[in-house]
């Protein structure tokens, strides 16, 4: 059995410096866990409202569907993409632009239902979809043709709309600003 000898507790100058490495210790671990809330609260989902949004058609063999996208126009916006949103309505998505066609790579992370990603040229063709998405995937789901911009939707909406590669989507980043909907 091995016996432990415990010291005694530190008296005069000794107890001083103890307790002031003590104190030190303390206040640096405060002020770190109260930086570490300051950049969790910086790093907080914008609320998805908050983002501009503008209309755009899908113009399909049967005919133009109508779309609200909100705009992912910051770097910020552009990393969170629908992170977090629990449910996308059928006639809505997000736009993702690039100021030039360049080759873009998505996932899914912290992206909570499936979606169906557009990859879209500069002349507003469809290039290439991929449909369902798996949610929280770290898979990279990419094209290797340059695109202007990614339009992502609620999983399924391309397959229940009948959107597919070739059709043309409108909108004034690619040269074609369609005519509203009509509300009646």
């Amino acid at each position: 059995m091995r016996m432990m000898h415990l010291m005694p507790p530190p008296t005069g100058p000794e107890a001083r410096r103890c307790s002031l490495r003590l104190a030190a210790c303390l206040l640096w671990a405060v002020a770190w866990m109260g930086t570490a809330s300051i950049v969790r609260a910086a790093s907080a989902p914008e609320v998805i409202e908050q983002f501009p949004s503008t209309q755009m058609g899908i113009r399909t063999h049967a005919g133009l569907e109508w779309f609200s996208v909100w705009i992912a126009d910051t770097p910020a916006r552009e990393q969170q993409g629908l992170m977090f949103v629990r449910w996308v309505p059928p006639d809505h998505g997000m736009l993702f632009p690039q100021a030039a066609p360049q080759v873009m790579t998505m996932w899914m992370k912290n992206t909570l239902i499936a979606l169906d990603m557009l990859f879209i040229d500069a002349q507003g063709r469809i290039v290439y979809i991929r449909e369902n998405t798996t949610p929280q995937s770290l898979d990279l789901i990419s094209t290797p043709t340059p695109v202007k911009a990614v339009l992502e939707l609620a999983g399924g909406v391309c397959s229940r709309l009948g959107i597919h590669v070739g059709d043309r989507v409108e909108h004034q980043l690619f040269g074609i600003a369609p005519v509203g909907p009509v509300r009646r």
